[in-house]
């Protein structure tokens, strides 16, 4: 899904972005939800995304959510990309640029975790005019919420049949609606 801001210049893409995961380490899943929006707000199309993984972490899944939202784009896109994680919000826009000074150490010298996803996410961001916003989780936000249930989605097939769960395809894209 992408918009030609050139065409449109009044429709506005948002991506909705959440991780999940059943036990941390455990498995997990992201789910994505990209909205086109007129110059009111008002939705005019709408995408979703989701995915999981076996063992993995929370952190990995929301980094992940950014990360397929983002590469999901055909074009360089304009897009608000709207997360409950703080990890990703502040380590985008606050850290990366000192990891990346630091030959992808912290400020205390040590490893960053997830390089290979902060990476990832580095690279997606360049091809775009990426802003980034924090919502507070489990609040109620709609968007968020869906984008929560796409988590959830995208985890259930990687969750034991002890957990009372019933699987669904790996990795499932969902179709536009």
């Amino acid at each position: 899904m992408s918009t030609d801001q050139t065409e449109h210049p009044t429709i506005r893409l948002f991506a909705y972005t959440d991780g999940a995961c059943s036990g941390n380490p455990g498995p997990g899943g992201w789910g994505v939800l990209l909205v086109a929006c007129d110059a009111a707000g008002k939705p005019l199309k709408e995408r979703t995304l989701c995915g999981g993984a076996a063992d993995t972490t929370n952190n990995r899944m929301e980094l992940l959510a950014a990360i397929h939202a983002l590469e999901a784009l055909e074009r360089p896109t304009a897009i608000t990309i709207v997360t409950d994680s703080a990890y990703v919000k502040n380590g985008i826009t606050v850290w990366l640029h000192g990891w990346k000074r630091n030959g992808w150490r912290t400020s205390d010298r040590k490893p960053v975790r997830n390089e290979d996803l902060w990476r990832r996410l580095d690279e997606a961001c360049a091809r775009h005019d990426v802003t980034w916003e924090w919502v507070k989780g489990h609040a109620g936000h709609p968007q968020n919420e869906r984008a929560d249930e796409l988590a959830r989605q995208g985890m259930a097939p990687f969750k034991s049949e002890k957990d009372n769960t019933t699987p669904t395809a790996e990795n499932r894209k969902l179709p536009d609606v």
